[in-house]
């Protein structure tokens, strides 16, 4: 595992498409998971452990932002070849129990994740309803320790902020996490 940061935010980027499929054997697009107010999108995997620590709380964030209008869809884009962990069938079992309410997609041949400028997992970019980038940064302060913390994420707060004024804060921690997989 290589520990990596992300970016700083490249304030209205536009979103990339995507047909992928899901853990519900469906194929997801942008505009399928697009919400009124927005849209996230998730890099995440099974066995990463910044990804472990905050899927509890980013579950119950993510399904309150769904109600506000923001779409979520989170995308594996790990090599699930070296890493069978991250394979499709692993995935499926990670959703469910998690309750993911949102489509878990795979990146097959990794190119979703190329287009965003994915490093790792988690990476976070949160869209306006313009599909337009807003937020490039960090969930919240934990890193790999496991945290009580009752308080709303960074994510949250900046996706809600979004939902209501269609801009981003211009204070943006960046992302760590585990390097993607990638194939050689």
């Amino acid at each position: 595992m290589t520990e990596l940061s992300t970016p700083v935010c490249d304030f209205n980027q536009k979103a990339y498409d995507f047909s992928l499929k899901g853990t519900d054997d469906k194929t997801w697009s942008l505009e399928n998971c697009a919400g009124p107010k927005g849209l996230l999108v998730m890099f995440i995997c099974n066995h990463c452990p910044y990804v472990k620590v905050i899927l509890e709380k980013l579950v119950v964030e993510t399904d309150v932002l769904a109600m506000k209008g923001i779409g979520c869809v989170a995308i594996n884009p790990n090599d699930f070849i070296s890493f069978p962990d991250d394979s499709f069938d692993n995935m499926k079992v990670v959703s469910k129990k998690n309750g993911f309410g949102f489509p878990y997609l795979i990146d097959t041949d990794q190119s979703v994740a190329k287009k965003y400028n994915s490093v790792c997992t988690p990476d976070f970019f949160g869209y306006n309803a313009n599909l337009e980038l807003q937020y490039r940064g960090r969930f919240d302060d934990r890193g790999r320790e496991a945290s009580n913390n009752p308080n709303q994420s960074d994510l949250f707060k900046a996706m809600f902020l979004i939902s209501r004024t269609g801009k981003g804060p211009l204070e943006q921690t960046p992302s760590i996490g585990c390097s993607i997989k990638w194939r050689s």
